[in-house]
């Protein structure tokens, strides 16, 4: 039996960064690259470096400025994208994520890709990994103004590209966002439970998870959208 009822799903809406991109890029930046950067820059120990970013993160985490490299780029005095570059080797699609876009592709599904990421930094993904070539549409809450962590957004959304709640499946890595797409009612959702390759396995709580899109793939192409 089938973990997603494929017979009621039309739309499928896909995070990127730990979803369909492997989540170690985003880890190593700001959690290692940029703080390695700062502690040169302003000539301090490293620990000190990171110590104080991660208080800066913590202000601000689930909120867009969170996710906007404009306002990192004013609070560090750095090009965010300039820095991100020096390590853009690391930006990879995770390796079952192209063979499941494509199975819902080819089953009829709208697939939408839906990101808390910069603009700036949706586009220098898709640089390096030509989603665009894969997926319907992709739309970076920044358009919003609100990020997937807010029910706002998803008022919005849903008024730009009116999915039903009752035949859209909603697929993240982060918790704290799945349950915010499930207090809007969105039917069906999945979690990601290894969205870096480099750390272990995240327990994903009451949400049903995969760690490997490939087993879905069958049941997604018996249950083409008729």
């Amino acid at each position: 039996m089938s973990i997603i009822a494929w017979n009621q799903i039309e739309t499928v809406l896909l995070d990127m960064d730990g979803t369909l991109l492997d989540l170690h890029f985003d880890n190593h930046f700001w959690l290692e690259h940029l703080p390695a950067k700062l502690a040169l820059m302003n000539n301090i120990p490293i620990a000190q470096a990171k110590e104080d970013m991660f208080a800066e993160y913590s202000k601000v985490q689930g909120t867009i400025d969170w996710y906007c490299l404009d306002y990192w780029r004013q609070k560090v005095g750095l090009d965010i994208v300039a820095a991100k570059r020096e390590i853009q080797q690391l930006i990879s699609l995770r390796h079952d994520a192209l063979p499941f876009i494509d199975a819902l592709k080819q089953s009829g599904r709208q697939v939408i890709l839906l990101t808390n990421a910069h603009p700036d930094s949706l586009s220098l993904k898709v640089e390096h990994t030509q989603l665009d070539q894969h997926i319907d549409q992709l739309i970076s809450t920044h358009e919003f103004g609100v990020t997937k962590e807010s029910q706002l957004l998803w008022h919005k959304l849903q008024a730009k590209i009116n999915f039903a709640n009752e035949s859209t499946l909603f697929v993240d890595d982060s918790l704290a966002i799945l349950r915010s797409a499930q207090q809007f009612g969105i039917a069906h959702l999945l979690a990601i439970s290894n969205p870096d390759s480099k750390k272990p396995v995240n327990d994903t709580e009451d949400f049903v998870a995969v760690s490997d899109y490939s087993v879905l793939l069958a049941d997604i192409i018996n249950n083409p959208v008729s």
